[in-house]
Parts: structure tokens; sequence; C-alpha cells
């Protein structure tokens, strides 16, 4: 039936990909490399972001955080565990919490579009003078 060869007689290789899956297959593509924060954890490449940026993200993102966990717990802990007192304070906390986020972000959006709209006015022009061509 089969000629086995002197080597191989009676192994079965399972899991072992032959020749001709092995040209068959693709190559496995490389992941592209990413732009990370240093892994001593000093957090230099955060750097190139403007400090007011950064500080309302974090806090923004802590506020999320806090907003679904309580929203999300308040209302289990009252009707599961029965505490009608700390279940809707933990959930009014964060409606809060979440309150909070939306208010940071507005106010970083406010000041990212003042700081656009200061850098876009042009000291050089005199605002007496009319930047309209002369009408014809």
């Amino acid at each position: 039936m089969f000629s086995l060869d002197e080597d191989d007689e009676g192994e079965v290789s399972f899991g072992e990909s032959s020749d001709a899956e092995r040209e068959m297959t693709p190559d496995i593509p490389k992941a592209p490399s990413v732009k990370t924060f240093d892994d001593g954890g000093d957090f230099e490449g955060a750097s190139d972001v403007d400090s007011g940026t950064l500080r309302a993200f974090v806090v923004a993102v802590v506020y999320a955080n806090a907003a679904v966990l309580l929203v999300a717990l308040g209302p289990m802990l009252w009707f599961f565990e029965g505490w009608s007192r700390i279940g809707p304070a933990l959930f009014a906390v964060g409606l809060f919490a979440g309150v909070r986020t939306y208010q940071t972000y507005r106010s970083w959006k406010r000041a990212r579009d003042a700081k656009e709209s200061d850098s876009s006015d042009d000291p050089d022009l005199d605002p007496d003078s009319d930047p309209s061509p002369p009408e014809a």
C-alpha cells in the first residue's frame, strides 16, 4: 500500500504542514510601526501635545470613566441589593460626572477656537482700512 521511509516508519505527523501547504500559504504581513509613549513611563512623547489639550483629555477621560461606572452601578445596587439611598446617590453622581465631562470638552473647545481665531488675525492689517477692492 504505502511505502514508508525507514526513518518515518509508523509515525504520522499531525499539525505539521507539508511542503505543498508551505508553498501555497501567503507570507505573514508585518504590522506598521506606531509612535508610542516611552516605555519608561515618563511620557516624554506627550510633549508634542499642547498641555491644555492633554490636561483636558485626561480630565475628560477620568470623568467619563466615573460616569459610566456610577451610572451603571447605582441602579444595580438599588435594584439587586435594595440599597435605596446609596444606589440613587451613585447614579446622581454618575450623571454629574457625565455633565462635567461635557463641560470639560466644551471649555477646551472654546479655548481652542479662541486661540485659532486670535492666531488667524493678521496684526499687520490696519483695522480702519477697507480690505475690499475698490468698486469700478
